[in-house]
């Protein structure tokens, strides 16, 4: 179920100019990069791009929700990473993305580790924002 305007704790605000060759800064300076196409696209390669800044996003809002179910599964998550993968690439009607998921969870066994992620899956704000919309697999 979606929040409510009156359910917003936090609102950030990044503000790009020039597209995929330019810049985008947040309000109040914490993120201020140059974003170019990477080489594989055709463009320099020389500053981040869209499909990096997801990424971190995404693996970032996912290791917490994994923490969040970790907490309540009572598991060990020390020492954890999640890494995600986007793909750009041409469909039918432009462009799309899809994303790999993946998840290093050194102290508990792997049956574990795939119920905690598949269950952070649930939960993650990003997670639940992609649903339906582009192919997420958890790797």
């Amino acid at each position: 179920m979606p929040i409510q305007q009156s359910d917003v704790k936090y609102t950030a605000v990044a503000t790009a100019e020039g597209g995929r060759d330019g810049r985008v800064a947040t309000d109040d300076g914490k993120l201020d990069v140059v974003v170019n196409p990477p080489k594989e696209m055709g463009g320099s390669g020389a500053g981040t791009n869209p499909e990096q800044l997801f990424a971190a996003g995404y693996s970032a809002c996912f290791q917490g929700a994994l923490g969040v179910v970790a907490r309540e599964e009572g598991a060990d998550i020390t020492g954890s990473t999640v890494t995600a993968k986007v793909g750009i690439g041409r469909n039918e009607d432009g462009f799309g993305i899809i994303v790999e998921i993946s998840a290093e969870i050194p102290n508990v066994d792997a049956a574990t580790a795939r119920s905690l992620v598949e269950k952070a899956h649930q939960v993650c704000p990003y997670s639940k924002a992609t649903r339906g919309n582009i192919t997420v697999t958890l790797a």
